[in-house]
């Protein structure tokens, strides 16, 4: 189980990191952060720039936090908000099948970020090397309600932010 477990955060984590260089340099077919920029104005998150660089930079270091297997919780909240507000601002409305452009795909990506909160990131992670390793159900719901307000809280600035005439 061990290789299992590490394949799982380095798969999940990995994937991360390369949706967050797509959005942050382009890499891998992404927008790059002119792209983001301006798919976040469509979306209404303001200021579109910061929201674009907020998604790139968290996506990126979540996804390397969990590849590595260090501060799980963390990343996995962090993963978790990030997944929300793209459910929230662009796959909601298209109801829940990725086929359609729905959230089925971030709905499993949380599951996922979560089950490895709950889990521990396992024997062969930094948090276990370190001796900072932290699982179970606690952990996980704390994930998730620090994701959820984390998602709530960018949502909301969002909407803050947005120009009068724009709401």
């Amino acid at each position: 189980m061990k290789l299992a477990k590490l394949a799982t955060r380095v798969l999940i984590g990995g994937l991360f990191v390369g949706h967050g260089t797509q959005k942050l340099k382009g890499w891998f077919g992404g927008p790059g952060i002119d792209g983001l920029s301006a798919g976040m104005e469509a979306m209404g998150m303001h200021p579109p720039r910061r929201n674009a660089y907020a998604a790139g930079v968290t996506e990126t270091v979540g996804g390397a936090l969990l590849a590595a297997g260090l501060l799980t919780p963390l990343a996995s909240a962090s993963l978790t908000g990030t997944m929300l507000v793209a459910i929230q601002k662009a796959h909601r409305a298209n109801g829940p099948w990725n086929s359609e452009g729905g959230w089925e795909y971030n709905a499993v990506l949380i599951a996922a970020v979560l089950a490895i909160a709950e889990d521990g990131p396992g024997d062969l992670s930094l948090d276990r090397l370190l001796g900072t390793e932290r699982e179970g159900v606690g952990y996980a719901l704390g994930a998730a309600a620090l994701g959820v307000a984390a998602a709530y809280g960018a949502l909301e600035a969002a909407r803050r932010a947005t120009p009068a005439g724009q709401l």
